[in-house]
């Protein structure tokens, strides 16, 4: 087995045992997550928790948390691990935390492969993690295990819902030093990426899997920058690299994502996004959005208070961003053809702050540009590359917004300081009806010929119990319209619902 493989693996291994260790001892004084604990001191040494001698701990609890102490964490904002936070030996700071979630999915007839159907499926998410810094340099390794059960045929397990017993990040940062008002940092190693509204390039927190990259990335940044420079390729089977939900992921070697994302804050109630960001696949597929891209980019996004006197009794919230796409791909043909293509979404919304319940109604609108003619010499569908397509079209995850028009509505009420109620309606269009449907995943579908995909309402209820525990239930409508009824996608109208518990520790 080569080096490298041997010892993530055995990185692997060493952390989810660390974690297990870490959750059985959490109110100890054991000198680190992995080490035994230091001599037992006496009842009451102050270095030893909160509150001295428990009734289910012997001395000052090296025993495994009984349930009145675990339940008590569920209820409290301090984590279950907070006392492996910040914790310091000599010259090391290291912390040891993670999450765990739980999904249960039923769903029918969603725009998956391979046809129309029902199925229900049980989804895991375990992520431990260990953060190490010394002087300038800070280690972070985070592990995976996502399984998926219960997926009835003809369904199978996509490359979102199941990656076991792997690495999703293990990343140096290196902070070079200052350069002016700024400071400059490295990394390098697998990390997630997260940009702005997350229309472009997100880690998919949504899905079960997360979203991976491998390579490099330079931070900068001060009072009013925040710049990264980075160079990457995708890792896991939710970046578009093999599907691998048993065995170890390592980069796609021919997937290469680069890019510069500057945000200026700058403008008082305002980040303002510049961007440029090149996707280049060596071994194009003509049945896959790919090839060599380059996105020109610009977002503004902020948050307006409204103010009678002192008090906020509103705010006005925005969210606008464009982009324009050009460079090469064969997408469609066996011919190399010039991509040039565009996008444009925008939200914005009133919330009334002082009122009962505090409701909020806005607007959606988002224009992706579509192919009016795939004979012809050039490229004009939208290559979304690695979306948040679930914030944006639709919650049942029909649809990746490539050639797609979208007008929609979303309202919000706190019916309970710890209730959230959002519902959001969508009207779905093809940009051309002569090009095709892009599922969630990005693949072209064919549709009937006509432009109308259908309309979705979604409904979703979050119980936020505290800082460490949250539940959130949704259900999700889809009326399919005569792009889909009237071709080889022909279904049934799709509805979808979930119900999820996280616990952070």
């Amino acid at each position: 087995m080569p080096l490298v493989k041997w010892f993530s693996r055995s990185a692997l291994a060493a952390l989810f045992a660390c974690s297990a260790v870490s959750l059985s001892a959490a109110d100890s004084c054991g000198s680190g997550p992995c080490a035994p604990p230091s001599p037992a001191p006496t009842c009451g040494d102050p270095g030893c928790g909160e509150n001295g001698c428990g009734e289910n701990v012997s001395v000052c609890g090296y025993e495994s948390l009984g349930l009145e102490s675990l339940f008590s964490e569920f209820s409290g904002d301090r984590p279950l691990l907070a006392d492996l936070q910040g914790q310091k030996v000599g010259g090391l700071t290291y912390s040891v935390g993670g999450e765990l979630r739980y999904r249960h999915i039923n769903e029918r007839n969603r725009l998956r492969p391979p046809v129309a159907g029902m199925t229900n499926y049980d989804q895991w998410r375990f992520t431990p993690y260990v953060s190490m810094s010394y002087d300038r340099v800070t280690g972070y390794v985070q592990a995976i295990e996502a399984p998926t059960f219960g997926v009835d045929a003809p369904f199978t397990d996509l490359p979102i819902d199941t990656n076991r017993a792997d690495l999703l990040q293990a990343y140096v940062d290196i902070k070079i030093g200052e350069i002016g008002d700024g400071k400059l940092s490295y990394r390098y190693g697998r990390q997630l990426l997260k940009y702005g509204g997350q229309r472009l390039i997100s880690p998919l927190a949504w899905s079960n899997t997360f979203r991976n990259f491998e390579g490099h990335k330079l931070v900068y940044t001060d009072s009013d920058w925040d710049i990264d420079g980075f160079a990457v390729q995708s890792v896991n089977g939710a970046g578009g690299n093999l599907f691998r939900p048993v065995s170890f992921d390592h980069a796609d070697q021919s997937r290469r994502l680069t890019g510069v994302y500057a945000t200026y804050k700058g403008i008082e109630n305002n980040n303002v996004d510049l961007y440029w960001i090149h996707f280049d696949e060596d071994t194009p597929s003509a049945a896959l959005m790919d090839g060599s891209r380059h996105t020109l980019g610009m977002r503004i996004a902020g948050k307006q208070p409204v103010k009678e006197g002192k008090a906020v009794v509103g705010s006005w919230n925005w969210d606008l961003e464009g982009a324009w796409q050009f460079g090469e791909d064969n997408f469609g043909s066996a011919a190399i053809r010039d991509v040039n293509a565009g996008m444009l979404g925008a939200l914005g919304g009133y919330t009334f702050e002082s009122a009962p319940l505090k409701p909020g109604i806005g607007g959606i609108f988002y224009y992706s540009s579509g192919d009016n003619d795939p004979t012809t010499g050039d490229i004009n569908t939208f290559y979304t590359m690695y979306p948040l397509g679930h914030a944006y079209w639709g919650q049942i995850d029909n649809l990746s917004g490539q050639n797609l028009l979208n007008y929609g509505v979303q309202a919000s009420v706190k019916p309970h300081q710890k209730v959230d109620l959002v519902t959001q309606w969508h009207y779905f269009e093809l940009a051309q009806a002569s090009d095709r449907i892009y599922n969630i995943a990005g693949a072209g579908l064919a549709g009937g010929g006509a432009s109308k995909i259908g309309n979705e309402l979604d409904i979703v209820a979050t119980y936020t119990h505290s800082r460490n525990l949250n539940v959130q239930a949704g259900y999700f409508w889809f009326f399919y319209g005569d792009a889909v009824t009237g071709g080889p996608l022909a279904r049934p109208d799709a509805r979808q619902f979930y119900v999820m518990t996280t616990f952070t520790y």
